[in-house]
């Protein structure tokens, strides 16, 4: 299965960079990272009678709540430490690793992106919730009912998810191309107020008209009464903009949109009144909370830090507000991400295709046989085969992503630490609705007993304890990690407490 998993995964990639994202990096890729976690939870009771069907199955449910709860501590804490940089004001420095094992002045950071990533995997537990009802009102008339709501569910999470991973390049994009926008409207409104040294604002907060017809006349340099696009793009080229690659012309154009000039291509003095106090309007409704220490003192204050005027501390406010929306993007170098282009050869193809199919074949093929050695040796052994299945199985299965996430974060960058992570949440989301709809259907066709509260409690806790701790937050301290490590025995722990001791199984 270890063999599968890393057929498949270098099928996919290689997939991935001939057609690119979209469909096949929201779709297929997921599908294809949870196939043989699938394969085994369906085969642990599609064959023998209903008896041995319902002994088996306990294998694909240790499968499934094994895989998850690795992925979410085990490999997630060993990324962190592997990951490790200096945080500065809370924030993980790239490529700085100087404090060694310090619990709280050394770990890693993400973008907001992977927070988000979070939140769905925190969703995907509702079809758990749903399942474990008849449970809760000691109703037993209610079980096979409860199944099919929840598989119902399940699907319904798995399309919506799978139409997110699609879409969310785009979505990425345009909220990056967003704040972006802002950061060059903070540079022209703060590189125009420091030409004119007029205010730019009222004392009652509304924008000063006099003030702004002022700049227009500093940028109009051939005083012809309208800014043309060359004299924007002048000003554009002019501005030094902090941790921006940008195209001027591109900049050029959406700023001539936002001053709504498609038609002539220049820009008025009331046009030029009216877009300016727009954005100030939009500045003076930023508030940024005092003493955020991770914020920057901006570059237009003067050498004592005071503002000096009402106009600087709304400009102060826009700075830090497009400042923390622009960090938690992770807006910067993307070459880690870009995709390598693989030229779209015939051969390229048709090994990912050879790779993809084998490890499918591979998946079928010993799936089974697989099954039923766990089953046996726990017979011959007398350890329950759930235990058996929630430690060695997802070796087998996740080995290769837990590799490739260990070494991403080892690259101790933001950006490759956002992507590991994201990959984690996302594995973990895919157990949730993929591997979980094969076990609910597989239990609602065959009509088998649900008996597994104790392993959903610890899915549930595992999922929602991780998921809303990274979904609040964007920097991990390294003391993050040792608490991850010990959700897994603590997993381990109370299966068996609740099983063995209280009688819950």
């Amino acid at each position: 299965m270890f063999l599968s998993a890393t057929y498949l995964s270098n099928g996919s990639e290689l997939l991935l960079e001939i057609l690119g994202p979209g469909v096949v990096g929201g779709l297929f890729l997921p599908i294809l990272g949870a196939l043989p976690d699938a394969m085994l939870i369906l085969v642990s009771g599609l064959s023998g009678s209903t008896t041995t069907a319902q002994s088996q199955v306990s294998v694909g449910m240790g499968l499934l709540a094994g895989s998850t709860i690795m992925l979410l501590t085990i490999i997630w804490g060993t990324c962190v430490i592997v990951g490790k940089c200096d945080l500065v004001d809370s924030v993980a420095q790239d490529l700085q690793d100087t404090k060694g094992f310090n619990l709280t002045e050394s770990g890693v950071s993400t973008d907001i992106w992977t927070s988000y990533a979070a939140r769905i995997m925190v969703v995907s537990v509702i079809p758990f919730l749903i399942v474990q009802i008849p449970q809760v009102l000691s109703s037993t008339s209610g079980r096979h009912l409860a199944v099919l709501i929840a598989l119902i569910v399940s699907l319904l999470l798995l399309i919506s998810y799978c139409l997110y991973q699609v879409l969310q390049p785009w979505i990425q994009r345009r909220k990056i191309a967003y704040v972006m926008h802002k950061r060059v409207i903070l540079g022209l409104l703060t590189d125009l107020r420091k030409r004119t040294m007029d205010r730019l604002l009222k004392d009652n907060g509304e924008p000063d008209e006099e003030g702004i017809k002022k700049l227009f006349s500093v940028v109009d340099t051939n005083c012809d009464k309208n800014i043309s696009h060359n004299e924007l793009r002048a000003l554009i080229v002019g501005i030094r903009f902090e941790e921006i690659d940008m195209n001027k012309d591109d900049v050029v154009d959406k700023l001539m949109r936002d001053f709504g000039t498609l038609q002539d291509d220049h820009i008025d003095q009331t046009e030029f009144v009216n877009c300016v106090s727009k954005w100030l309007k939009r500045a003076t409704r930023i508030r940024t909370a005092s003493g955020d220490p991770g914020s920057r003192t901006p570059r237009f204050l003067n050498a004592s830090g005071d503002p000096g005027s009402r106009t600087l501390r709304f400009l102060d406010a826009f700075h830090q507000d497009t400042y923390r929306e622009h960090d938690l993007l992770d807006v910067g170098d993307e070459s880690d991400e870009e995709i390598t282009d693989a030229g779209g050869s015939r051969w390229t193809s048709i090994k990912a295709v050879l790779l993809l199919l084998l490890g499918t074949l591979i998946a079928a093929a010993f799936a089974d046989p697989l099954v039923d050695a766990v089953d046996n040796f726990s017979d011959a052994t007398g350890i329950p085969a759930f235990f058996i299945s929630f430690i060695v199985l997802p070796l087998a299965t996740n080995s290769s992503e837990a590799v490739t996430s260990i070494i991403f974060a080892r690259r101790k960058k933001r950006q490759t630490a956002s992507l590991t992570f994201s990959e984690l949440y996302g594995a973990a989301t895919m157990n949730n609705v993929l591997c979980l709809s094969v076990f609910l259907a597989l239990v609602y066709i065959r009509g088998l007993t649900w008996d597994f509260s104790s392993e959903v409690l610890v899915i549930i806790i595992v999922c929602v304890v991780v998921g809303c701790f990274a979904s609040v937050r964007t920097h991990f301290p390294l003391w993050t990690a040792l608490v991850a490590l010990l959700l897994y025995p603590f997993s381990l722990v109370l299966i068996y407490v609740l099983d063995y001791v209280l009688g819950w199984s």
